[in-house]
C-alpha cells in the first residue's frame, strides 16, 4: 500500500466535503417510498416470466435486505 501526504488543511477539506456527501446522500435515500415485500412479489410473479424457484429466492432476499428491515 502506498502512503500520500497532503497538507493539513487540504485533509480537513477533504474531510468536510466526505461528510457532506454523507448527510446529503443518507438523507436523499431515507424518504424513498418502499412497496411492500408482498406488493413486489406479486407484480413479479403477474409477468410469468419467473419460475418458483427464482421468486422464492427473490423474498427471501429482499426479507433479508436492509432496506426492509429499517422500512
Amino acid at each position: 500500500m502506498s502512503t500520500v501526504t497532503i497538507p493539513r488543511k487540504e485533509y480537513q477539506s477533504m474531510k468536510r466535503q466526505s461528510a457532506a456527501y454523507k448527510a446529503v446522500a443518507e438523507g436523499r435515500f431515507q424518504y424513498i417510498v418502499r412497496d411492500s415485500v408482498e406488493t413486489v412479489m406479486k407484480d413479479f410473479e403477474k409477468t410469468g416470466l419467473y419460475n418458483k424457484k427464482f421468486l422464492a429466492d427473490l423474498e427471501k432476499g429482499l426479507r433479508r435486505s436492509s432496506v426492509y428491515r429499517r422500512a
